[in-house]
């Protein structure tokens, strides 16, 4: 099973806040997830990103992958 760290929508029509989650590649966006890490409110000023380092990392050790924009997020979180 491949495993990826990536953004699911939540919120309301033109209000866009997402979930960073570990889902199944083959799940469909907005899916079933096994776990959610973290938050993402772009829609704020400064931008709102609250990630759980702890659970991410042992999902990296795990083989999990993160998509282009979740590695982004660790990347400004100071997650590597």
């Amino acid at each position: 099973m491949a495993v990826r760290l990536r953004l699911t929508r939540i919120g309301g029509k033109k209000d866009p806040v997402w979930r960073v989650v570990v889902a199944d590649q083959r799940s469909p966006r907005d899916g079933r997830v096994i776990e959610t890490v973290g938050h993402y409110n772009a829609q704020t000023e400064p931008s709102t990103i609250r990630l759980d380092e702890e659970r991410i990392r042992a999902w990296l050790d795990r083989g999990a992958q993160p998509t282009n924009t979740v590695r982004k997020l660790m990347r400004i979180q100071g997650i590597s």
